[in-house]
């Protein structure tokens, strides 16, 4: 009886299913700190590709997007044109952004207080650092620097999210804020501000 690609994939089972149990106990044992970006992504691809070595494929990754986070984040027909992502891994992938941001929106439930700057920037990289779009978010405050509410008040291109400082002003009305930030991202990653952000701010 000829062999079959699972009776191959039986063979070299010992060899990545130890490395995978080794992975997993330096996660337990250490948390995520303890890992490197392609590390943590392997413990993710480890549930979509039970009986491959999946290690080459998250070094890739990490490589051609540049973090775990961004990987997470990269568009679906993008993560599709890597060799050996298959709709499942990106689904497998998605759910954990999905979970993510579900985690974030947690957060601002327990109203989280942004007295500092730091404390700004660590929450807006969490929500949305990696967004695909350029987009306008409000963050809005009370006289104790609580987060009331954060909301998307504008969506646009890679390069450009038009934001109307009229219905912003309403919003901060309605929710009662004290005070409101403004943030958005350049997922081109170049930080300089354009001349309509300076211009809007």
């Amino acid at each position: 009886m000829a062999d079959t690609p699972e009776d191959g994939l039986a063979e070299a089972a010992p060899h990545f299913h130890g490395h995978r149990e080794r992975l997993r106990a330096r996660f337990r044992d250490a948390g995520a700190a303890a890992l490197a970006d392609y590390e943590l992504l392997e413990l993710v691809l480890f549930r979509a590709i039970p009986r491959r070595d999946v290690k080459p494929l998250a070094k890739v990754l990490v490589d051609r997007f540049g973090s775990f986070a961004e990987v997470l984040a990269a568009p679906p027909k993008l993560l599709e044109e890597v060799a050996g992502i298959t709709p499942s891994v990106v689904t497998e992938l998605k759910i954990v952004e999905a979970a993510a941001h579900r985690i974030a929106r947690g957060q601002v439930k327990r109203r989280p207080v942004l007295s500092s700057w730091s404390a700004v920037i660590e929450y807006c990289r969490t929500s949305m650092a990696f967004a695909p779009r350029e987009q306008v978010r409000v963050l809005f405050l009370d006289k104790r620097n609580q987060l009331i509410a954060d909301e998307v008040v504008q969506t646009g291109t890679v390069d450009h999210a038009p934001v109307y400082p009229r219905e912003v002003i309403k919003r901060a009305l309605e929710v009662s804020a004290s005070a409101l930030i403004l943030c958005h991202n350049h997922p081109s990653g170049d930080p300089t501000p354009s001349r309509a952000d300076i211009d809007m701010t």
